[in-house]
C-alpha cells in the first residue's frame, strides 16, 4: 500500500484530524489504535514530538489517536471499562502529558457542556468557570459510564499530573458530584479500587491505616508510639508508595498519642512532623526512614496538606529527622536539597539553621550549605552563623569548598566563571548576610587578627 507524504512537523508523522485525510492513512491510524490495545504499537520520542507507530511503522501523534478513538464512542451506553483499558495502554506507551489535554477537552465537551450551563469565570485567576446543571436535564439523559470515565480522568490528573493539577481533579469531580454524588462518595471512601485491599485499609494492634489513591491521602492513627508501631507505620508508607498507581503528591494525616515534633523551630506542627519525630528515636528504624524518603522524594511533587508558604517535597520530615542524627545521613540531605524547587520551597532554610547550630561549619557539614543555597532563593543566615564560622578549622573547610566549587555545579557549568562567582556569592550570603557585600569589608575589618588573612582569602 502506498501512503502519501507525511504532513506533520518535520515530516515526522501523519496528521489525521483534517477532513481531507486519505482513507489509507486513516486505516493505518485505526490499525495503530488496535496495536496500542494489543501491545504491538511502539513509541518514539527520539525527536519532537513524541509519536506512536503501528506494526507497519506508520507514525501518529498520541493525542490524535486518542481523539479519533474517543470520537467513535457512543455517548449512550458509554463503554467505560474498554475506554479505560485503551487510555491506560496509551498512557503507559506515550506518557500522560501526551494525552492529558485531549482527555480534558473530551470531558469539557461531553460532560461539562452537555450536562451543565457554563458561566463566566469570576476573574482571570479562576482556573474554571462555575457550572450549574441544566434545569431541563432528565436523569435518563445522564450516562453512568461517561460519568465514571470523567472520574477516571479526574483521578489521572492527581496520579500522573503535576502537583497543581489537583485543581482539575477537583473541578471534574465537582461536576460529577452534582449529578451522581454517590460516585464521588465511593471514591472518597474506597479510592479507585486499584490498590490491594491490605493497602487500602490496614488494622493491627498498633495502628489503623488507610490509603486513598483517588484523593491522594494516607491516614495513620497510632495507638502508641513504640518502636513496633513506628516500624509498622513506616512499612505501610513504603508499601503505599511502591504502588505504581498511587499519586506522588499526597497528604499524610498522622495521629498519635505523643505530641512531639522535630527540634527545628518554625516547622509546621503537623502529623507528618510528629510521625518522624517519633520514629527517629529508634536507630533500628533509620534505614527504613531513608527507604521511605528516597521513594518519596520527587521533583515538582508536594505534601498536599501543607499550605503554600510551608510547602514541602514528600520525604521532607524524614530527611530532616535523619539529617540531625549525624554525618551518615548527610548525603541523603544533599540529595534531597538537589530535588527541592528553588522557586517555591523554603522550609529547608529552617532545617539548615538548626543543622549548623548543632554541627557547626566543618569539612563534612559544609556541602549541605552549598546544596542548600542552590535549593532555594536567598537562603538567609541564622544570627549565630558568623560566630560559628569564626574559627580556623571552619574557615579552612570553607576555603577547601571554594577551591573545588565546580563539583557542586552541573557538568556543563563547572567551568563557567560567572556561575561559580554567583554560587560563591550565595554561599557567603548564607553565612554572613548583608555583611558579605562589598567584598566582605565589614567582616574582614572586625575579624580577629589571627584569622584576618583567612577571611581575606574567603572574600577574595
Amino acid at each position: 500500500m502506498s501512503l502519501p507524504k507525511r504532513d506533520g512537523v518535520h515530516d515526522r508523522y501523519y496528521l489525521i484530524h483534517k477532513p481531507d485525510t486519505s482513507p489509507e492513512v486513516l486505516a493505518e491510524a485505526d490499525l495503530c489504535i488496535q496495536d496500542v490495545l494489543n501491545g504491538t504499537a511502539r513509541e518514539n520520542h527520539s525527536a519532537y514530538p513524541t509519536v506512536v507507530r503501528n506494526h507497519n511503522g506508520t507514525p501518529f501523534l498520541p493525542s490524535q489517536l486518542l481523539d479519533r478513538y474517543l470520537s467513535k464512542l457512543p455517548l449512550k451506553g458509554f463503554p467505560y471499562e474498554e475506554v479505560v483499558i485503551f487510555c491506560d495502554a496509551l498512557r503507559r506507551l506515550a506518557g500522560w502529558k501526551e494525552i492529558d489535554h485531549t482527555l480534558r477537552q473530551y470531558i469539557e465537551k461531553q460532560v461539562q457542556e452537555r450536562y451543565f450551563e457554563v458561566g463566566e469565570k469570576e476573574d482571570y485567576f479562576s482556573p474554571f468557570p462555575p457550572c450549574a446543571v441544566w434545569p431541563e436535564l432528565r436523569p435518563e439523559d445522564i450516562d453512568e459510564g461517561l460519568l465514571r470515565f470523567a472520574c477516571y480522568v479526574a483521578v489521572c490528573y492527581t496520579v500522573y499530573g503535576l502537583s497543581f493539577e489537583y485543581l482539575t481533579t477537583e473541578h471534574i469531580l465537582g461536576l460529577v458530584s452534582q449529578l451522581r454524588p454517590d460516585m464521588v462518595k465511593e471514591l472518597k471512601t474506597s479510592g479507585t479500587g486499584k490498590l490491594p485491599p491490605n493497602i487500602q485499609k490496614r488494622k493491627t494492634k498498633h495502628l489503623t491505616a488507610s490509603a486513598n489513591d483517588a484523593f491522594a491521602t494516607i491516614r495513620i492513627t497510632a495507638r502508641d508510639c513504640t518502636e513496633g508501631c513506628c516500624d509498622e507505620a513506616l512499612s505501610y508508607l513504603v508499601e503505599v508508595l511502591e504502588q505504581p498507581e498511587f499519586p506522588r503528591s499526597y497528604s499524610i494525616e498522622f495521629r498519635g498519642p505523643e505530641k512531639i515534633y522535630l527540634p527545628i523551630p518554625g516547622l509546621p506542627k503537623k502529623g507528618v512532623n510528629q510521625l518522624f519525630a517519633c520514629a527517629v528515636r529508634y536507630p533500628r528504624l533509620h534505614v527504613r526512614m531513608e527507604n521511605y524518603a528516597r521513594l518519596a522524594m520527587r521533583e515538582d511533587e508536594w505534601y498536599q496538606n501543607l499550605s503554600d508558604e510551608i510547602c514541602a517535597l514528600p520525604g521532607t520530615f524524614a530527611v530532616f529527622a535523619l539529617g540531625l542524627e549525624g554525618p551518615k545521613w548527610w548525603g541523603l540531605v544533599c540529595d534531597y536539597l538537589d530535588r527541592c524547587d528553588d522557586e517555591h520551597s523554603s522550609l529547608q532554610e529552617k532545617f539548615i539553621h538548626a543543622f549548623f547550630k548543632k554541627y557547626g561549619f566543618t569539612a563534612q557539614s559544609l556541602p549541605v550549605l552549598v546544596h542548600g543555597v542552590q535549593s532555594m532563593q536567598n537562603l538567609k543566615p541564622a544570627k549565630e552563623f558568623r560566630t560559628l564560622i569564626a574559627n580556623e578549622e571552619s574557615l579552612d573547610a570553607l576555603l577547601e569548598i571554594k577551591g573545588h566549587l565546580e563539583y557542586y555545579l552541573p557538568e556543563e557549568s563547572g567551568n563557567d566563571k560567572r556561575a561559580l562567582a554567583y554560587l560563591w556569592r550565595d554561599v557567603l550570603w548564607a553565612i554572613w548576610g548583608t555583611a558579605s557585600e562589598n567584598g566582605g569589608s565589614k567582616v574582614i575589618k572586625s575579624a580577629p587578627k589571627e584569622l584576618k588573612e583567612k577571611y581575606q582569602q574567603v572574600f577574595a
